[in-house]
């Protein structure tokens, strides 16, 4: 019940990204690798080695115990102090009351011990330290076939050329073996991370509704086929756009024809005024539902990117509805120069002007200019507003609150389109309640460079 919460949380702060996985995950498999094969060489190689160091213990000893017999006894003195001096090794007399240290039991050394035991009789001694004096101490026997002439000795080795450790070694070669190890992943993984960025940018140029520059098909079989994919994808999306706009302008085309002759036949016929009424407000709402579905099926019209004064605009389009009877109070907070396109704009801006009539049953504020780092222009009403956790719902075609269905006067298409306006010239539409009641229509864009 602890280890699991432990592991999620593991999990959970470990890198994301392709790259630093396959980087940590090469790191750990590197040193496993490195620790198995140091346990096995060191398993395999540890009886060899222990051989070796006991016949060079046996055969130190051995050469020293030959210089001592053979050597005239008033030099021993200088003997001893020649292979002190020049050797490492020291030579003591054994006596019953030494302070010793014993060996440590690992396996290497009691191979040793036993070995040379073997070749120097059972009762050798081995020890840490000596008086205090750590080394390799071992004890050996100088005397004539009498006991009661023989000698024992200490003879202190140098722990070095007894015992050849290779840890520092081993570290230096694992770590040389890892670092490249982990250039050769870096390589790797960056190279499927470059076309990997790329796709990720045009994917997201598509969900904005403009066309991604074409993708390389270069590098390994699966990247380029991905690629390719991708590139088919990204045509066939806009192919399919292409026709859906011809297929509308089309539609449009061959529908208002009829239409017209409809609403002459209507208004000719004679009829009821009244009902001559109906008939033509259906006919100019089946023109305005058209219109909606030619705004949607359009992109920027060839219309480029340019710098656009939103007071400017705000200003302008209230001029316009003034003269259809419609008050639009404008406030601005500062000047508000952004990078758009004018006319799709004030075409989203009438759409939201429009909603807010039809919905809200008056004409809205124009605020522009915000406490915002980029340009912005809200369109404000004190209508019934619409609920926070369906404020990104409705930006989406043909969807529609339940309280506007009994509203036949539109498509459900006139959010979405100002939603695909705003994202194609890489702004950014919110919508969300007014204090006080009502709704907040906010158009963000990319602020335009100051002369």
């Amino acid at each position: 019940m602890i280890v699991q919460p432990r592991y999620r949380a593991f999990l959970l702060g470990a890198p994301r990204t392709l790259l630093w996985r396959i980087f940590l995950l090469v790191a750990v498999l590197m040193l496993a690798s490195v620790g198995v094969w140091s346990a096995i060489f060191s398993h395999f190689d540890q009886a060899r080695q222990a051989h070796q160091t006991a016949q060079t213990v046996v055969s130190i000893i051995n050469l020293t115990r030959t210089a001592l017999l053979n050597a005239d006894p008033a030099l021993r003195k200088d003997l001893l102090l020649d292979l002190a001096t020049l050797e490492g090794i020291r030579i003591y007399p054994a006596e019953a009351q030494d302070k010793t240290t014993p060996m440590d039991d690992t396996p290497a050394l009691r191979t040793v011990t036993r070995e040379v035991r073997l070749q120097l009789g059972a009762d050798t001694r081995f020890a840490a330290s000596w008086e205090g004096l750590s080394g390799f101490w071992v004890s050996f026997r100088i005397g004539a076939d009498d006991p009661a002439d023989t000698e024992d000795f200490w003879v202190m080795l140098p722990i070095e050329r007894v015992m050849r450790p290779h840890a520092r070694e081993w570290l230096w070669w694992g770590l040389a073996a890892l670092s490249l190890a982990m250039l050769g992943a870096y390589a790797i993984v960056s190279r499927l991370n470059r076309p990997l960025r790329a796709m990720v940018m045009a994917a997201r140029t598509v969900g904005r509704g403009e066309v991604p520059p074409r993708l390389s098909e270069s590098g390994p079989t699966e990247v380029a086929d991905l690629a390719h994919a991708f590139n088919q994808m990204a045509h066939d999306l806009q192919q399919l756009d292409a026709d859906r706009a011809l297929i509308l302008a089309g539609v449009s085309h061959d529908l208002r024809t009829p239409l017209a002759r409809l609403r002459l036949g209507v208004e000719m016929c004679g009829a009821d005024p009244a009902e001559v009424d109906a008939m033509v407000s259906d006919i100019e709402d089946m023109d305005r539902i058209i219109n909606q579905f030619l705004e949607f099926s359009k992109k920027d019209g060839g219309e480029q990117i340019e710098a656009l004064d939103l007071a400017g605009l705000a200003d302008e389009l209230a001029t316009l509805y003034a003269r259809r009877g419609v008050d639009i109070e404008v406030r601005s907070k500062g000047p508000a120069l952004a990078l758009a396109r004018p006319q799709a704009l004030r075409r989203a801006l009438t759409n939201l002007i429009e909603n807010a009539i039809n919905y809200a049953g008056h004409a809205p504020e124009l605020e522009v200019g915000g406490a915002g780092a980029r340009p912005a222009i809200h369109v404000l009403d004190r209508g019934p507003g619409i609920p926070a956790e369906e404020a990104e719902r409705v930006k989406r075609p043909f969807t529609r609150l339940e309280s506007a269905r009994s509203n036949t006067k539109g498509s459900g298409l006139g959010l979405a389109i100002v939603d695909r306006i705003v994202r194609g010239q890489n702004g950014e539409f919110r919508l969300a309640a007014r204090a006080g009641g009502g709704l907040d229509a906010c158009i963000e864009l990319p602020a335009a460079p100051k002369a």
